[in-house]
């Protein structure tokens, strides 16, 4: 598709999405830590208002069409199953404007598939990761920047192949969100990536699990992560909104405010994390990349799925110069 290398190429594993929109169940939530559990009638037919099935999406493939939509030259390498499911995700992704080309179809196997529970804008995702052959492609253009994201359990030797080739091509730029299997991997077993990453995304939850910690003091899970390698650590808080250190200064952001009432929340982080990383690529400073991130997670969160609300670059900016006064970064 682009003869020139590409800007940023994601790697990770792609799905297919259904969702499952709710109406008869309730939530369960514990006073003493804040968790909540979906509950629905056991041993019963549970009726659900409606469904919606939506191909080529997953943590990377998310962040790949928000890279193509932003202007970047964007690509992903994964692989789908020998299947129609497999096809509609590449097609899918091709659509947006996302290079395909180092997508492989893997003879024998199906394509990822999962199901989103959606109930009162939140949503629970039943995941199953196909175990694939993964390898990083001898044909591979070196691209400016990659992408890493969710891939499946059996994949910590094609971590260490990832972090082998960045240290080969140090031009190379790597973000990396984890993904589920990744962070049950843990920080050591990842060194290799962590040591390389140029900027890292999670969430507060998230930064605790990796980290084993218990501590709510936002600074302190941001030099922790830091401490594993990455140059430059982003903590999103939900409704609190972001914060993050590149070692000298840290930032706070609060959370661009919606326009309307969220549909679902699927993909707000994938939109947020690789909305920070494209406008890093296009020669932003990181501070007014952190600003770009939160609007489109907003724009997101309006419709259903992480992709249908992704915002052209032009849209974004005109967003951002009509932001509220007190949508601003502070230090702290």
């Amino acid at each position: 598709m682009f003869s020139k290398p590409l800007d940023i190429l994601a790697i990770g594993d792609t799905t297919v999405d259904a969702f499952i929109e709710l109406k008869d169940a309730r939530t369960s939530c514990s006073i003493k830590d804040d968790s909540c559990e979906l509950c629905l009638r056991f041993a019963d037919k549970v009726p659900y208002e409606s469904v919606d099935v939506i191909a080529g999406v997953g943590n990377a493939a998310n962040a790949a069409v928000s890279n193509a939509k932003l202007g970047l030259r964007s690509g992903f390498l994964g692989v789908v199953g020998d299947d129609r499911n497999g096809e509609e995700c590449i097609q899918a992704m091709k659509s947006q404007g996302v290079d395909t080309r180092y997508v492989t179809k893997e003879r024998g196997n199906i394509t990822n598939y999962h199901y989103v529970l959606s109930f009162e804008a939140e949503r629970t995702i039943l995941i199953k990761h196909q175990e694939y052959k993964y390898s990083i492609p001898k044909n591979l253009k070196v691209p400016k920047w990659l992408y890493l994201s969710s891939i499946g359990e059996n994949s910590l030797s094609y971590h260490h192949e990832i972090a082998a080739y960045v240290a080969a091509n140090p031009g190379i730029k790597l973000a990396f969100q984890p993904g589920t299997f990744q962070m049950k991997m843990g920080s050591a077993a990842l060194k290799d990536i962590y040591a390389r990453t140029e900027i890292f995304f999670c969430n507060k939850e998230e930064a605790q699990r990796i980290l084993g910690s218990t501590s709510t003091d936002i600074g302190e899970l941001l030099e922790s992560v830091r401490a594993l390698g990455p140059k430059i650590v982003v903590i999103t808080d939900g409704r609190k909104g972001l914060s993050a250190s590149d070692g000298t200064v840290r930032y706070s952001l609060p959370i661009y405010p919606d326009r309307k009432s969220p549909v679902e929340r699927t993909g707000a982080g994938d939109a947020c994390a690789s909305t920070i990383v494209a406008s890093l690529a296009l020669g932003n400073d990181l501070k007014t990349a952190l600003t770009w991130g939160p609007i489109n997670s907003m724009a997101v969160v309006e419709q259903v799925g992480a992709q249908r609300g992704l915002l052209k670059r032009a849209e974004l900016e005109s967003l951002l110069k009509v932001a509220p006064s007190d949508y601003r970064i502070t230090t702290f």
